[in-house]
């Protein structure tokens, strides 16, 4: 499950922001995961729920936002943003391919708390 190493650094990342900052506390953690990216939110939040003890980020919640990808008809040529892989044209019921966007995996936000 690389979803395990990905929370590892993303959580890494969030402590060393939260260090700058001065906060000894994370409460919220936002994430951008895009549809293509191959990452699955739900072992997302699993490595999550598992590597968040002992670290400042203990009592945080984990927020993931689906970052959709823009795929385009080789029939008609449509454009559609969607959150999910797509393979049929919602129009016209031709094939697509992804035009751009989707690989997302980023950490957008975080919420911070500076006293225990």
């Amino acid at each position: 499950m690389h979803e395990a190493s990905i929370m590892e650094s993303a959580l890494e990342s969030a402590v060393a922001e939260a260090r700058k900052a001065g906060a000894e506390v994370i409460t919220r953690l936002k994430l951008r995961v895009g549809v293509l990216s191959g990452v699955v939110p739900e072992a997302l939040e699993f490595a999550f729920d598992a590597l968040k003890d002992g670290t400042p980020a203990a009592g945080a919640a984990l927020e993931i936002e689906l970052a959709p990808a823009v795929f385009r008809c080789l029939d008609c040529e449509q454009t559609a943003e969607m959150v999910e892989m797509a393979f049929v044209c919602p129009s016209c019921h031709g094939a697509l391919v992804v035009d751009h966007g989707g690989n997302e995996l980023e950490l957008t936000q975080l919420e911070l708390n500076e006293h225990v």
